[in-house]
């Protein structure tokens, strides 16, 4: 998949974060921005433990909108890191050139740092900027594929061929769908599938089941909707 080289202001879905200044290499090339490394998340982790101890609990994160996905709600804001408590950012990170946005989950009970891939981001960009093009339409397969959820028609929308993503959790490159509400998504149901079929997991109908994909992986499944599992045990999109 051949990634952008560009300036980048990214929507992220129903809210705008403008990620200004951050170049994405191409999948090709090995570069250390491109690596999870667990090092830069055990070292943020200590520095935001200490921050929030020091601090008398407030945690160290930038302002969103409440209703934005879970998985991108809690960006750390690194200024209140570096250097107090942490030498410098990360390589990794999109504010130092890398393709992760550094991020908090379970804020209320055990803070924790996780990454978001940004690239995942900047093909959603793209389907947005076509959306924008075609005055807000969005072509789509008339038949659902969920409650209120279409496979994206591309030929319609002008592109040459299918927009994917590289999972995060294997070698597969993910599909995205849009939503009744008109944004784009990504589609793990591929790698949700692998999951169940390998792992010896307890879910039932109605558990969201993309905690599979937080398990396994410091690497969030964001830009996403729900999943669930049918009554046999093959993984769905959740209503929503």
């Amino acid at each position: 998949m051949k990634l952008l080289k560009k300036r980048t202001a990214i929507l992220l879905l129903s809210t705008v974060f403008l990620l200004t200044g951050c170049m994405y290499p191409s999948d090709d090339q090995d570069v250390s921005g491109n690596v999870p490394y667990a090092e830069h998340i055990e070292s943020i982790q200590k520095a935001v433990d200490s921050y929030q101890e020091n601090s008398g609990g407030l945690l160290p994160i930038k302002t969103t909108e409440i209703e934005t996905d879970i998985y991108i709600k809690y960006p750390i804001e690194f200024s209140k890191l570096v250097p107090a408590y942490t030498e410098k950012i990360p390589s990794t990170a999109y504010e130092k050139g890398g393709i992760f946005q550094y991020v908090l989950m379970y804020v209320e009970e055990n803070p924790t740092v996780k990454l978001v891939d940004l690239r995942v981001a900047e093909r959603i960009r793209e389907l947005n900027l076509r959306k924008n093009v075609n005055n807000g339409y969005i072509p789509h397969k008339p038949e659902a594929i969920g409650n209120n959820v279409y496979e994206i028609d591309y030929e319609a929308m002008g592109f040459k061929e299918q927009i994917t993503v590289k999972s995060p959790y294997s070698d597969t490159f993910l599909p995205l769908i849009v939503g009744g509400d008109g944004n784009f998504y990504v589609d793990y149901s591929i790698d949700l599938q692998r999951l169940l079929k390998e792992k010896a997991v307890d879910v039932k109908p109605g558990d969201d089941i993309r905690k599979l994909l937080e398990d396994i992986s410091p690497v969030l499944p964001a830009y996403s909707l729900p999943y669930t599992v049918n009554e046999n045990n093959e993984p769905v999109i959740m209503d929503w």
